[in-house]
């Protein structure tokens, strides 16, 4: 059996590594970036983190900050066009994953003949061509997207959120600095954190899940989740975030190279639709869809505990399994994860979009790498478990 394995090409990863932005591109001859990054970054002067290393060496980088937390088609659109309208060479995401993966994107549609669309690179579409190469820098410890080959972008006619998969969308390299997460708010560090974590757990259990994938996914179970608490509570812990902050990358290698599967798939309408962030609305998924799955793949969910920490090597996988789910429902009390009810969202535009939303998960193909494919009522039935919590 052969297995498909890709990353970045390089990879830079500690406490001060944005310093050597300016290096890290000196390496592939690259001098003439386009940082992409989103407006906050700018006004808090958290940027200059990135932009001051390669000043100083004499680089004159562009800036394209009009970015939003749920990438559009229309925004991706206006980078391409900021991004030909300068004699660039490569592009820098610099953020969370909406920044990275706006990156991503506009390489992939600058490659596009003119007219294309966004949707036109959705899967099963295969977005293997970029018209710049990506550096990515991840100022959360979550998405992954620095080590990915996906990106997601909302398209605004459908209000939908496309999943759009290939070569194209992997970065040729990523600074990995968990300093930059010292400053984020304890919410945004909860939700990125069970984002990764999430990450980590379906590509364990994917159907797509292979021996190489299983290492980072179990590598980064074990760093993640000892410290998501601990950097909830503490924000200022270095041991703690620089730990996060490896373990995200890690969780990002294993599923881009196995697969998320049906917490992500049920995860993106509910963001598209009620513009819940990502990371949030895996959090509220998890324990209900995680519960759907588990005897469709009891060992693995078992292994998982044990890797996680809360089981030990001699219990059974009945009992591992369950210390799992309750691990994960104990992980959404401690880190104030809201349900869907309780974030504001009105029942009965909930109720009316859910065919829809089953509809929009099908179709991103997710679900079928779930260790229990489910159909268009049974998802319905998980999200209506998951309204109240």
């Amino acid at each position: 059996m052969t297995t498909t394995f890709v990353s970045p090409r390089l990879m830079m990863i500690g406490g001060g590594s944005v310093a050597k932005l300016a290096e890290v591109l000196a390496q592939f001859g690259l001098s003439r970036p386009l940082l992409v990054t989103d407006p906050w970054m700018v006004s808090s002067g958290t940027v200059e983190k990135a932009l001051a290393p390669l000043r100083a060496a004499g680089i004159a980088p562009g800036v394209f900050s009009d970015t939003v937390p749920d990438p559009t088609d229309a925004v991706i659109e206006a980078g391409v066009a900021a991004m030909k309208g300068g004699d660039y060479d490569c592009l820098v995401g610099f953020g969370g994953g909406s920044p990275m993966d706006t990156a991503k994107a506009m390489a992939i549609l600058g490659a596009a003949p003119p007219g294309a669309k966004m949707r036109d690179f959705k899967v099963p579409a295969q977005a293997n061509r970029a018209a710049l190469p990506v550096i990515c820098i991840p100022t959360t410890a979550g998405t992954g997207s620095e080590a990915t080959r996906f990106t997601v972008i909302t398209d605004t006619e459908r209000d939908e959120k496309m999943l759009i998969a290939g070569l194209g969308a992997l970065p040729l390299a990523a600074v990995v600095d968990f300093e930059l997460t010292y400053s984020l708010p304890p919410r945004i560090t909860a939700d990125t954190g069970i984002d990764s974590l999430t990450h980590a757990l379906e590509a364990f259990v994917s159907k797509r899940a292979n021996d190489e994938a299983d290492e980072y996914a179990l590598r980064a179970m074990r760093l993640i989740a000892p410290n998501l608490r601990t950097v909830y509570r503490e924000p200022s812990n270095a041991i703690a975030r620089a730990a996060m902050m490896k373990g995200a990358t890690l969780a990002g290698i294993a599923f881009s190279n196995s697969s998320v599967a049906l917490v992500h798939g049920m995860s993106r309408p509910i963001g598209a639709h009620f513009h819940v962030p990502h990371g949030l609305s895996n959090a509220m998924l998890l324990p209900a869809v995680t519960e759907y799955s588990l005897n469709a793949a009891l060992p693995r969910y078992a292994e998982a505990a044990r890797a996680m920490g809360v089981a030990t090597a001699a219990e059974g996988d009945q009992s591992a399994a369950a210390r799992l789910l309750q691990e994960l429902r104990d992980l959404n009390r401690d880190l104030a994860v809201p349900t869907p009810a309780a974030f504001g969202i009105d029942a009965a535009k909930w109720d009316g979009l859910l065919p829809t939303m089953a509809a929009q998960a099908l179709a991103s193909g997710s679900p079928a790498n779930n260790p229990a494919v489910p159909g268009a009522e049974e998802i319905v039935a998980l999200y209506r478990r998951a309204w109240a919590g």
